[in-house]
């Protein structure tokens, strides 16, 4: 088994309440979500309005496949075009 995971910290210029971003994290964790089968929280920085900390984790059975969709995570988050990934930090570990 293989289980890849990594926290993207993500900077959200264009946010100045709690509630706005919280829009933008919903709709990135869900596109995350739904276009990679991947498990993601926002995990840090809950009390900052222009800055977030999404962790995620996949888990399968090839090495590569999973560097290959951690990899289109990212590019999924930066061509949404609603936030920078100033910060990120992946994975991949053996059991």
């Amino acid at each position: 088994m293989v289980i890849g995971y990594g926290v993207l910290v993500l900077r959200i210029p264009d946010t100045h309440s709690l509630k706005g971003k919280r829009k933008i994290v919903k709709s990135v964790v869900g596109r995350m979500r739904s276009n990679f089968n991947a498990s993601v929280a926002e995990t840090g920085d809950n009390d900052m309005h222009q800055r977030a900390e999404i962790g995620f984790a996949l888990v399968g059975n090839d090495q590569r496949l999973l560097n290959s969709k951690m990899d289109r995570i990212i590019n999924l988050v930066e061509s949404m075009g609603v936030c920078e990934i100033i910060d990120s930090e992946m994975e991949i570990m053996h059991l």
